[in-house]
């Protein structure tokens, strides 16, 4: 297939293109290189005869016009975004834009550029979300498709606009689409400002380990190559207009998550003193709006696509924990961007 991926340089959208690549699709990845954004994320690939890269923001439909009648596409796998919650505390503004304008623009184009070609059945809009969007569970309950939404920051309500409008294009145009909500992602290239990342790389530096509140908050962690397997396995397999909650079968409390990464740093990297990396910890004021816990349910995924995790929550992290170990020239290019190292979402 020829895949055009939005955020392609991000995160989880450059998992995608790599993966796609290697599974022998066409990519043209669309980003508008922002903070997040990093081209070193899919270097790997960068020089491959089926990969192209289009410098576009998703709220600018003349380059989206352009790109969309020179490349023709399958399939928009549609990943851009603003993600990081904290951010949207303080700077509301540009979810809005981004994740709900960006969304429609791009809605937008594609429906033009698939009615001019024929309306044709083959054509996918897969619109990719998070499952912050359905809000907070208590102590029991999983999320599931039909979970109620109930966004609770400014980021998860961008999200769960974005996701509405995707399911009013498909109603009221009959626009192809598929759309999946995912928990927690983790893994190599992980943008320093999340958890996970911040946690391997303060310790290293020596630096406090922030924990929000008590750290008993928990989420559902899922491996971002995980993730990306089965974002293809619904594009090409996933029922038109139907949506998937795809989750890593890994609940873990943030305590219990950062005293893992401690306890693998101990192993693979000591402290020239010899202290554990946990002693490290320390507990701050808490994220406004925090949610309690996630946690997905992915029986619709499992029983109709036969799609599982692959990797648990402690082979992932020691994944992860050596990735950042060998790949320190990556993420120290990436220390002096906005907001790296800072505490953010206190704005309130």
């Amino acid at each position: 297939m020829k895949l055009l991926i939005t955020g392609g340089a991000g995160f989880i959208g450059s998992a995608v293109v790599r993966q796609a690549i290697a599974a022998g699709h066409e990519v043209i990845n669309l980003d508008a290189l922002t903070y997040a954004a990093c081209l070193d994320n899919v270097a790997d690939v960068s020089d491959h005869p089926a990969y192209h890269f289009e410098q576009v923001d998703i709220r600018d439909r003349a380059a989206l016009d352009r790109v969309l009648a020179a490349h023709a596409p399958d399939a928009i796998m549609h990943l851009a975004a603003e993600s990081h919650v904290d951010r949207s505390i303080d700077g509301p503004a540009a979810f809005i834009e981004t994740n709900i304008t960006g969304t429609y623009t791009l809605l937008e184009a594609a429906r033009s550029q698939w009615q001019a070609r024929g309306r044709p059945d083959t054509f996918r809009f897969h619109h990719i979300s998070t499952d912050e969007v359905f809000g907070s569970l208590g102590e029991t309950g999983l999320f599931t498709e039909d979970t109620p939404y109930d966004p609770r920051s400014p980021y998860s309500a961008s999200k769960a606009a974005s996701d509405h409008l995707v399911r009013a294009w498909h109603e009221t145009y009959g626009l192809p689409v598929v759309l999946t909500n995912c928990s927690n992602n983790y893994g190599p290239y992980h943008f320093p400002e999340k958890l996970i990342p911040v946690v391997i790389l303060n310790a290293l530096a020596g630096k406090p380990l922030p924990i929000y509140g008590d750290g008993s908050n928990v989420r559902d962690w899922l491996f971002v190559e995980d993730h990306a397997d089965a974002l293809l396995l619904v594009l090409q397999q996933g029922q038109v207009g139907r949506s998937y909650n795809i989750g890593g079968e890994n609940e873990r409390s943030n305590l219990e998550l950062v005293r893992s990464l401690c306890a693998i740093l101990d192993r693979l990297q000591p402290r020239a003193d010899g202290a554990p990396y946990a002693d490290l910890i320390t507990f701050v004021t808490d994220r406004p709006g925090h949610d309690a816990r996630y946690a997905i349910d992915p029986t619709r995924l499992r029983d109709e696509l036969g799609w599982r995790p692959s990797v648990t929550l402690d082979e992932g992290l020691e994944r992860t924990v050596r990735w950042y170990l060998d790949n320190t020239a990556w993420w120290q290019a990436l220390q002096a961007r906005d907001g790296v190292g800072d505490r953010l979402g206190t704005g309130t």
